[in-house]
């Protein structure tokens, strides 16, 4: 009879055990969802050094103006090219174009998506693929924001590509003298490319 309530016991407490772990493991699971939904940061209209590209979505904001307040991805906002502005300098071409039709517009350029920002990083590092970024950086933020080297990864040439009006640059690079100070870190652009060997 003992042995009884002891396994009896012994059964109870691994049912307790196994639902608290799968409700923590369910909370977990909640806490990353969450995470995932999380809406991307937005670039507010007094941003001036954000240069807005492709595949960036915009929220036009004109006070008091219902019906011209809207949401709108790129290329094209009505016939405002913005692609290559600020969204100040955004906010400021739409403000002119519409002193003609009403009185003092207040105007709010905020990207809700920076979709276009985005550099390439391939070969010895922990997470290679495309990285979303929200201006220029630099190598060594590329490199950490990639979760490093793995222990394969030449660091002393780093094969940087750039395109510079409109021809292929290429730049080789040394993550330890940079480190040290030897070198300056390079200046990582939108569409550069990193290949760690």
């Amino acid at each position: 009879m003992k042995k009884f309530h002891i396994f009896l016991f012994l059964s109870i407490w691994i049912l307790i055990m196994g639902i608290s772990t799968f409700a923590v493991a369910a909370e977990k699971k909640n806490e990353l969802s969450d995470k995932a939904k999380t809406p991307k940061g937005e670039i507010a209209s007094n941003s001036d050094s954000y240069v807005i590209g492709p595949e960036d979505v915009l929220n036009i904001y004109v006070w008091k103006e219902e019906s011209m307040t809207k949401t709108v991805p790129l290329p094209l906002v009505d016939d405002i090219q913005a692609d290559g502005l600020t969204p100040l300098k955004l906010k400021e071409v739409i403000t002119e174009k519409l002193k003609s039709y009403i009185d003092n517009p207040t105007v709010t350029v905020t990207v809700m998506e920076a979709n276009s920002y985005k550099i390439y990083i391939s070969g010895e590092v922990k997470n290679p693929g495309v990285m979303r970024i929200r201006s220029q950086t630099t190598l060594l933020k590329a490199i950490i924001t990639a979760g490093g080297f793995t222990e394969w990864a030449n660091k002393r040439k780093i094969l940087i590509i750039k395109n510079v009006n409109g021809k292929e640059k290429r730049i080789t690079a040394n993550y330890n003298k940079i480190v040290d100070g030897d070198e300056p870190d390079v200046v990582i652009d939108r569409g550069d490319t990193i290949i760690v060997n």
